[in-house]
């Protein structure tokens, strides 16, 4: 058993494909399925069953609990070769970052060209998706490092950004005539809840006042949830960073909520003690342009 035939294991699963983890590796077809097959008789056991038919790959029982110990491993190679460079001066290699929205238009751009004019060996993979996906991409390896919100199971996380919330609503909503928005002002009024990484400070915030979270429609999407406000389909909570970042119709007002809600944004990584120089050199750029 050889690293390549780890590294080629872990890319089939990746593109669920033998024919586009080979081009990608520049190994032919045949390459690929005598690696594969030699890694499974040295095993004794059967890591993927593939269907001839249709191509479709799945992962046996062994073969899914093999994919971590794989990557952690793979990981482990990489980690050497940054800890062997960075002691010689300089930084090389690959930082799998996972980001959602807000982080990879607000924070990401300005936190690569940072290390990018200071360590130009370092290359980044970016993973987009939801706040759960992120979790398990770190909990699977699938990515060194990312941004999270609390609770963070069994994660390494560090604070990174406290984002607040308020109340966005048309400029005809009853709530409109108050001076000021209480939480409790919001009881069963019909919400439109955005699920990126808002749902949980907004119901703790809710049960802790004793009301009712009337969730109308949910989403993910910002500026879908303001084109659904301007039509008058209910009120929502987001946070004041993506507004910034979104095309506010001229008939939705934003409003300050009492007591002030906030989310926290963390970095996660499956353990620090075990982090690349690379991911930690991320780390602590990230938190010096904005925490």
């Amino acid at each position: 058993m050889n690293i390549s035939q780890l590294v080629l294991f872990v890319k089939i699963v990746e593109t669920s494909s033998f024919t586009k983890a080979g081009e990608q590796l520049h190994m032919s077809q045949p390459a690929v399925s005598r690696a594969i097959s030699t890694l499974e008789s040295e095993l004794g056991v059967t890591l993927l069953i593939r269907e001839r038919r249709n191509g479709v790959i799945h992962l046996t029982d062994i073969g899914t609990r093999l994919l971590v110990i794989f990557r952690e491993i793979i990981n482990g190679f990489n980690k050497v070769e940054q800890e062997v460079t960075a002691e010689k001066g300089f930084e090389v290699g690959t930082v799998r970052v996972g980001v959602f929205s807000i982080v990879s238009a607000h924070f990401l751009p300005k936190i690569l060209r940072n290390i990018g004019e200071k360590h130009p060996g370092l290359t980044f993979e970016l993973f987009e998706g939801t706040i759960e996906e992120i979790m398990n991409w770190l909990e699977s390896r699938i990515i060194d490092v990312g941004w999270v919100i609390p609770p963070c199971n069994e994660l390494d996380t560090i604070p990174f950004f406290r984002d607040e919330l308020c109340l966005v609503h048309r400029d005809d909503h009853p709530l409109q005539g108050r001076q000021t928005i209480h939480i409790t002002d919001l009881d069963n009024e019909p919400m439109i809840v955005c699920q990126g990484g808002f749902v949980t400070p907004i119901i703790e915030l809710f049960k802790e006042f004793g009301i009712t979270l009337h969730a109308k429609y949910n989403g993910h999407n910002i500026q879908t949830a303001l084109s659904m406000i301007q039509e008058g389909l209910g009120i929502s909570i987001v946070s004041r960073t993506s507004l910034s970042l979104s095309q506010i119709p001229p008939n939705v007002r934003i409003r300050t909520i009492d007591p002030q809600p906030v989310r926290e944004i963390h970095l996660a990584v499956p353990s620090f003690r075990e982090s690349s120089p690379g991911v930690k050199l991320f780390i602590q750029t990230a938190r010096s342009l904005f925490s």
